[in-house]
C-alpha cells in the first residue's frame, strides 16, 4: 500500500486544532469542513493520495480528470487564538489497512505542526430525526468529554466506524486529546441540518464566529462532488442500498 502526501508549504501555527471531515453518514463531516474552508478562506497546504482510494478518476466537462484526494488546509485565527488544520477529501480508505495508514499519516504531519488536539465529525444514522438533530460525543479523556457534554451533546454508546473513530482511537494512544461528534441524521443525502448542529457546536467549543447563512452552498457543492465518485446515489436509487459496492462510514 502506498500513502503519500505532496507538501506544498509548512505553515507556522499557534498549538492547531485538527478538524477532521471526510464523507461519511449523511457527509455531515464533509459539508462541515468545506463550509469552514470557505468561511476562513482556508489555505491549502497539502494534499494526500493512496493507493486505497477508489480506483477511477471522473472526467470533467471541459475534458479534464478528478482524482480521489484528500487536502490540509490551514488557518490562522486573527485574534491570537488557536490555529485551525481542516482535513478535507472526496473519499475515505477503501481498506482497513488504507484507513490506518492514511490517519497515522495525516496525524503525523499534524503533530509536527505542533497540533495536540483533534476533532472528528461525522453522522449518527436515525430513521427518522427532529428538526434540531441530537448530537453525541466520544472523547480521548474525561476533561475532553465533559468539555462537550457541555456543549449539550449526550454520551455515544456503541462502536464509530471509519476515519472519524479511528482517529480518536489512534489519537489516544498517542497521548493527544480528541473527540468525536456525531449529529442525528437519515443517511441518505447531504444534511444540511446536521451540518449546522456540528458546525454550531464548533463555534462554541473552539470561539469561531463562522457564519452558517451560506451552509447551503457547501451542502450543494458536497452532493454534486459526491455524486461524481459515485458515493451518492438519485433518490430513486436508495431503496437498493444493498447492491451498493461502496462501505459507509461515520
Amino acid at each position: 500500500m502506498v500513502c503519500t502526501i505532496q507538501i506544498y508549504e509548512k505553515p507556522s501555527l499557534n498549538n492547531p486544532v485538527l478538524v477532521e471531515g471526510l464523507p461519511g453518514i449523511g457527509f455531515v463531516a464533509n459539508i462541515s469542513a468545506l463550509h469552514l474552508i470557505h468561511e476562513l478562506d482556508a489555505k491549502l497546504f497539502a494534499e494526500i493520495t493512496s493507493s486505497s482510494f477508489q480506483d477511477l478518476a471522473v472526467t470533467t466537462e471541459k475534458g479534464g480528470t478528478r482524482s480521489p484526494i484528500n487536502q490540509l488546509y490551514y488557518h490562522k485565527s486573527l485574534d491570537g487564538g488557536r490555529d485551525l488544520i481542516i482535513w478535507y477529501g472526496n473519499t475515505q480508505a477503501l481498506t482497513t489497512f488504507g484507513q490506518y495508514e492514511l490517519c497515522g499519516r495525516v496525524l503525523d504531519l499534524a503533530q509536527e505542526l505542533g497540533c495536540h488536539y483533534i476533532i472528528t465529525l461525522g453522522g449518527f444514522k436515525k430513521e427518522q430525526t427532529t428538526k434540531k438533530p441530537q448530537i453525541y460525543c466520544a472523547a480521548t479523556d474525561p476533561e475532553t468529554l465533559k468539555q462537550v457534554l457541555n456543549l449539550g451533546a449526550k454520551i455515544m454508546v456503541g462502536q464509530i466506524f471509519g476515519i472519524a473513530g479511528i482517529t480518536i482511537g489512534i489519537a489516544k494512544l498517542r497521548n493527544l486529546k480528541a473527540f468525536s461528534l456525531l449529529v442525528e441524521t437519515t443517511g441518505t443525502y447531504p444534511d444540511a441540518e446536521a451540518a449546522h448542529q456540528a458546525l454550531t457546536a464548533l463555534n462554541k467549543v473552539l470561539n469561531l464566529k463562522t457564519d452558517l447563512t451560506k451552509l447551503n452552498l457547501a451542502t450543494e457543492k458536497t452532493r454534486k462532488t459526491l455524486q461524481a465518485f459515485g458515493l451518492l446515489r438519485q433518490t430513486k436509487q436508495e431503496k437498493k442500498k444493498e447492491e451498493s459496492p461502496f462501505r459507509w462510514f461515520v
